[in-house]
């Protein structure tokens, strides 16, 4: 089984629009069009049997339409996909936003500081993660980036101390353009997971598995970050990794599997 667990979605009339979008946020080119029938194609021509999917809401208004329609991505199509939903931090009814989540069936939830513009550890968004723990979803985060200082690990780093009974997902191998950073500050904390995606254009091999092994192989999660990369190309370079088939299994689906709280 092969889970790709890091992947963006839009509704097919602003798909291509919004992945050029994330793509010049970061002065990257996207490689596909962000759509379903399309992560669905080149899923299949890759082998890859299911994907964790999500959105990003730029402004509160935008939450429930996009959670909406993740679920009913889900729906259509439930052997393909698992959905996490969004929320905002400046959200006038968080426990609204979180209970709806909770009731299309979701597994989880999407934050990213960078393009939400806030600090994770911002004391006027606690109110967020006490929600999330409350109703006991995990977390992927959007962790890492040298020209801001919204979700480096100084900022991700209390939060994993405060909320020890939430499960975190910090994307982007803990931080990403801030690795090292990161693995020093965040790869002991137990409630801590990490994904790949959008790593292995910027790394090599050696410096992938030095990472990988700082947080442990029972802790890291094979996700590509579509749209923005080649699902094949992403999963043969893992491949490339050299590890056992046990390690594969972990990295490829376990991993996602335990952290998500998903059913296989």
């Amino acid at each position: 089984m092969i889970i790709d667990a890091h992947c963006h979605i839009y509704p097919d009339k602003i798909a291509e629009k919004a992945s050029r979008s994330t793509g010049g946020f970061y002065s990257l080119s996207a490689t596909h069009d962000g759509k379903v029938s399309t992560l669905l194609r080149v899923g299949d021509e890759a082998g890859v049997d299911k994907f964790v999917v999500q959105s990003v809401a730029t402004t509160p208004d935008q939450v429930s339409s996009i959670n909406h329609f993740i679920a009913e991505t889900v729906k259509n199509a439930p052997d393909r996909f698992y959905g996490l939903g969004t929320i905002h931090p400046e959200s006038k009814d968080m426990r609204r936003d979180i209970e709806e989540i909770v009731a299309l069936g979701l597994k989880g939830v999407k934050i990213h500081p960078d393009i939400q513009r806030f600090k994770l550890d911002d004391y006027r968004y606690l109110k967020m993660y006490d929600l999330i723990e409350e109703y006991d979803l995990p977390a992927l985060v959007h962790t890492g980036d040298h020209r801001y200082d919204f979700s480096n690990p100084n900022r991700m780093l209390p939060i994993l101390e405060i909320y020890t009974n939430v499960t975190f997902v910090g994307a982007h191998l803990g931080g990403w353009s801030v690795w090292d950073e990161a693995v020093a500050k965040l790869s002991d904390k137990p409630n801590f997971y990490v994904d790949c995606s959008s790593t292995f254009y910027a790394l090599s091999n050696d410096k992938i598995k030095e990472l990988i092994a700082f947080y442990g192989t029972d802790k890291v999660i094979f996700g590509t970050d579509y749209p923005m990369w080649n699902v094949k190309t992403e999963l043969d370079r893992f491949f490339t990794l050299g590890y056992d088939k046990e390690t594969e299994e972990k990295i490829l689906y376990k991993n996602a599997l335990k952290a998500y709280k998903l059913e296989p």
